[in-house]
């Protein structure tokens, strides 16, 4: 399921994939990230916590609302961050 179906605006998509390309931005989310479970990706808690502050690593920032829908998106997508598989339709949806 695509990320606007839960809302998520391309424009911002486009924001964040810019600043991604940053080396800096790009170290401090992959520290950020680091040693996730698909248990983690599947704690609201957990999720909306890594949202803020991948968000606040970027600049970016979000209303309630946009929390939300990516809060929402990643719960709905079980992502493993073990599976290869899961990865690579993640990147096939956001090139």
């Amino acid at each position: 399921m695509s990320y606007k179906q839960f809302g998520i605006s391309p424009q911002l998509v486009e924001r964040i994939k810019l600043k991604m390309k940053n080396p800096t931005t790009k170290e401090r989310v992959k520290k950020l990230v680091e040693g996730l479970t698909k248990a983690d990706l599947q704690d609201r808690v957990k999720v909306r916590r890594l949202v803020k502050k991948s968000a606040a690593l970027m600049g970016e920032r979000l209303t309630s609302v946009q929390e939300e829908q990516i809060v929402q998106f990643v719960l709905y997508q079980k992502i493993d961050p073990q599976s290869t598989l899961h990865l690579i339709r993640l990147w096939s949806m956001f090139r």
